[in-house]
Formats: C-alpha cells, structure tokens, sequence
C-alpha cells in the first residue's frame, strides 16, 4: 500500500502518535525548520493532511524536552544521538511488521482482514505507548521495548517452523 493510498484511505484523520515519528523520519534526512516540516506534509499527503502549527510547534517542544532533537542557529531541527537511536528501534519493528503484513497480504481477502485488524492494533497499542511516553522511565521504556521484540521474535518463530505458504483458494 503506497503512502498516498492510506492517505486517501483514511482522509485527515491521522492516527495519534503519527505526527511525531513523521516528523523524526523527515529530521533522519535534514533539518527542517516547522515550517518546512507541514509544507512537506501537505506537499506529501496532496493537501489531505494539513498539520497546523498548534500541532507542529507544541510536538516539536516535546521532542526538544525528551532530547530527540536539537534546534540550530538558523530555527532549523536536528536529530539528536539519541533521536536517532529511537528513529532506528521505529524503522526495526517496521521492517519486522511490515514483513507480517507482506505474508498476511499474500494470503487473499482473509490476510488483508487479519492484516488490516493487526494494523488497528498495532495503532492503538503506538497511541498508548506515544501518549505515555514522555512520562515513562527510562526503564518503563526499556521493558516495553523488549516485550515488543519478545512478541515479533515469537511471530518469526512461528512462522518459520510451518515452513510452507498457506495457499487459500
């Protein structure tokens, strides 16, 4: 599913959580100002997501208080060490999901269903975790971290032993 058809799929509602790891994903390729950061967003969605700067700027406060990022002289934002460390752990558990969903696809109607209901979850359990996230210690943090690499590893597993593709017809 390309970007522009989940944008045409789920209009401007934009999952809770979303905006920041947009904005982390731009910030791994350059600095951005806010400014550039919502024209790209418009320019990338075709104008269906519209962020306001009452969202931008507030996020990007939070970043710089969780240290994720760092302002320049210019007004531009930065990935700090430790915003890219926690952009990489994101772009992990998305090649691990996006493998999950890859297989579940490939199995017809019934994987899109299972695939489509794992996608509501996997959004809703990020809200939850976005949400809390800059209350949590960095231990909270690191326990979320391995139960949710515990719980992919335990899907590879299980997928490997079966060690043929269900073919439905």
């Amino acid at each position: 599913m390309m970007i522009s058809e989940w944008f045409q799929r789920v209009g401007s509602s934009v999952p809770r959580g979303f905006s920041r790891y947009f904005i982390l994903e731009l910030l791994k390729k350059k600095e951005m100002t806010g400014k550039e950061i919502i024209d790209y967003a418009v320019e990338q969605s075709n104008g269906i997501w519209k962020p306001s700067p009452g969202l931008i700027y507030p996020l990007l406060g939070r970043l710089l208080d969780e240290e994720l990022i760092d302002e320049t002289k210019d007004g531009k934002y930065k990935l700090t060490k430790k915003g890219l460390d926690t952009a990489a752990d994101v772009d992990k558990i998305n090649d691990i999901v996006k493998k999950q969903l890859e297989v579940l696809f490939r199995l017809g109607n019934v994987g899109r269903f299972v695939a489509l209901d794992l996608l509501e979850k996997i959004s809703t359990m990020g809200s939850i975790l976005s949400s809390n996230l800059t209350n949590m210690t960095d231990d909270e943090t690191q326990k979320y971290k391995k139960f949710l690499q515990d719980e992919l590893k335990k899907i590879e597993e299980k997928r490997s032993k079966k060690g043929k593709e269900i073919k439905i017809e």
